[in-house]
């Protein structure tokens, strides 16, 4: 922990920003939670942890019901990426919003003994020894929601049996899937109970207030293949540029991960400049174009409805991104090699909702088989997004 508390000192000191907002924010955590426990006058507080805006994703319908039930109990917010801070640090439906101050014994021993704890929500990957440990001395129940093991993980290894005994420490492990059950269970965890993944809960709610995009419904208006590129990374945009390029009839909504000057600089350069930017276009004026490149943010969730088939980015890098903002709009999904860890993406290509691809030639195949089964595969996705709802009901009900 030192080791990589000093090597993120270094890279912030060299430049690197998302580091320097982590070491910031970090080092202000301890103080900024010690001022705001001064204005709670006896309230207990319940805690709850995610790592970033994928695992606030899957805390957020436990925070609402939270919120609509029992407003009136204190929330702290906390996260581990500058990525989730960010952009949820001004969330209005808790008390707080603070960065987890660095995992030492000293820290944790200092926020456990500051805070009136009520109990505290981790959220499926979070195991921070320091916390864990400190939380069981001061019998804190201690919940962990939607998780999933895998018997690759150290937990289960010959030498992961120090950090097998943290898992402990909780008063119960809500799980995705029975078979994550089975192996804690295997290996001695018995506090352990099957609820689902609360993001199926979320992305259902998120369609039903998805926003009017005119200048979207505009682009696709009267066009039968619509592709909607969520979050890409430059590996995928170069297939894009290639696959539009190689189509005729086909319409692509573009949404990059990443919209600084210099990736948009490179997006311009793959499209030879043919499409029309989000942020400059008029409902009227993007109706013949083929490229609609989506330069804002937080539009995403609401572009998909818009489209017949989606691509999912990030699948030629370090994971895919979320596939179930898309098909829960009953659309085919199409997605890189590295899906793996993701339980979702092996229920829709077992449902026949999704195809992963390796290469340019399964890229562009797959796209264009979704694209003349986007029917089939679309009511697929529906009815697995479906059979998975409910966690949120079952997580809710047995911790309050």
């Amino acid at each position: 922990m030192f080791l990589y508390f000093w090597i993120l000192r270094l890279a912030a000191f060299w430049g690197h920003k998302k580091a320097r907002k982590l070491v910031q924010g970090q080092a202000r955590a301890l103080s900024e939670l010690e001022e705001w426990s001064k204005t709670l006058y006896g309230s207990e507080v319940l805690w709850i942890h995610a790592a970033s805006v994928g695992e606030f994703e899957q805390a957020r319908p436990i925070i609402e019901r939270l919120h609509s039930e029992l407003p009136f109990r204190k929330v702290l917010l906390t996260f581990f990426s500058p990525s989730g801070y960010e952009l949820r640090k001004d969330y209005p439906l808790v008390d707080k919003v603070t960065y987890l101050p660095f995992a030492t014994k000293r820290n944790a021993k200092q926020l456990v003994e500051m805070l009136p704890l009520e109990a505290v929500i981790m959220v499926k990957y979070e195991f921070w020894p320091a916390y864990l440990k400190e939380l069981e001395v001061k019998k804190v129940p201690t919940y962990l929601i939607s998780a999933i093991f895998r018997p690759a993980q150290l937990f289960f290894k010959p030498w992961g049996k120090g950090y097998l005994r943290l898992l402990h420490a909780f008063k119960h492990i809500f799980v995705q899937d029975q078979a994550s059950a089975d192996l804690l269970i295997k290996h001695g965890v018995k506090q352990v109970g099957v609820a689902g993944d609360t993001r199926f809960d979320r992305v259902t709610e998120v369609r039903k207030q998805a926003k009017d995009l005119p200048v979207v419904e505009g682009f696709v208006t009267g066009a039968e293949r619509v592709i909607v590129a969520g979050s890409t990374w430059p590996k995928d945009e170069e297939m894009l540029a290639r696959y539009m390029a190689e189509r005729e009839g086909v319409k692509l909504v573009l949404v990059p991960h990443e919209i600084d000057a210099e990736h948009l600089h490179r997006i311009f350069q793959l499209f030879e400049g043919r499409y029309v930017r989000y942020t400059e276009a008029t409902p009227q004026s993007v109706s013949k174009c083929r490229v609609l490149l989506v330069d804002t943010i937080g539009v995403l969730s609401s572009i998909y409805r818009y489209g017949h088939v989606a691509y999912i980015g990030g699948g030629f890098g370090v994971s895919i991104h979320n596939t179930l903002e898309a098909a829960v709009y009953g659309m085919p999904v199409v997605f890189g090699p590295t899906w793996k860890k993701f339980r979702e993406a092996h229920g829709l290509l077992k449902a026949g909702a999704a195809i992963t691809v390796k290469n340019y030639r399964e890229f562009a195949q797959a796209l264009d088989t979704a694209l003349a089964n986007k029917q089939q595969m679309g009511k697929a996705a529906t009815e697995y997004v479906n059979s998975e709802l409910g966690a949120t009901e079952k997580i809710y009900g047995a911790i309050f």
